[in-house]
């Protein structure tokens, strides 16, 4: 995405969420991440210790 499409998109979420509604939403999308990276690597640890047991 250019920079040009970054500013629509953002100008659009101000339009439909409000501007006070933003940093709600962007702290709900970070602590969505971060579990979705925390599961990715239990995960792997648990492929990894599984492998290792064969």
């Amino acid at each position: 995405m250019g920079s040009t499409e970054l500013m629509i998109v953002l100008a659009i979420v101000v339009l439909v969420f409000g501007s006070s509604a933003i940093p709600k939403l962007a702290k709900s999308v970070g602590e969505a991440r971060r579990e979705f990276n925390k599961a990715i690597k239990d995960e792997e640890k648990k492929e990894t210790k599984q492998d290792g047991e064969v």
